[in-house]
């Protein structure tokens, strides 16, 4: 039987801006409240652990530590351990295209949150839906953002 509280998640982002542009931007969390609606609160706690609170259209939030396991922006790549209410990780991979980039964000976790654990065999598609709004709200936040900060260094 699969275990109802392992998600894995993969958004592919396609954005008209340099990987050099979007890495640095993606690998500074604590920018994250400004441009992406529903990630509530990024606190840091050491340089490479932060406090993270997230909040899609459901009515909960999702507190969880995310520390930084893997930063390399020649590979283009951001991951991060997460422990809380998300036990796994979380990975970008950023990588060139024709005008602009690819932002792969993959997610593997398990829910801890018992809200999430009681209501998986029910709620788990509502969940996974829930998810996908936050990630287009980010999708939508991002170029908004870059496009501020490229207007402001011109």
């Amino acid at each position: 039987m699969a275990n109802l509280n392992h998600y894995h998640f993969r958004t592919v982002w396609r954005l008209s801006f340099r990987p050099d542009e979007v890495f640095p931007v993606l690998a500074d969390l604590e920018t994250y409240p400004t441009w992406w609606p529903g990630m509530r609160r990024v606190r840091r706690v050491d340089a490479t652990t932060f406090d993270t609170e997230v909040r899609s259209v459901l009515p909960f939030s999702l507190v969880f530590r995310t520390i930084t396991s893997w930063q390399d922006e020649q590979a283009g790549v951001l991951q991060a351990d997460l422990r809380g209410d998300l036990e796994g990780f979380s990975r970008w991979t950023i990588t060139a295209t024709d005008g602009g980039c690819q932002a792969i964000f993959e997610e593997d976790v398990i829910a801890a949150k018992l809200l999430l654990r009681i209501l998986a065999p029910i709620a788990r598609p509502v969940f996974r839906w829930n998810h996908a709004l936050l990630m287009n709200r980010g999708e939508r936040g991002l170029p908004v953002f870059l496009a501020g900060t490229r207007a402001a260094e011109s």
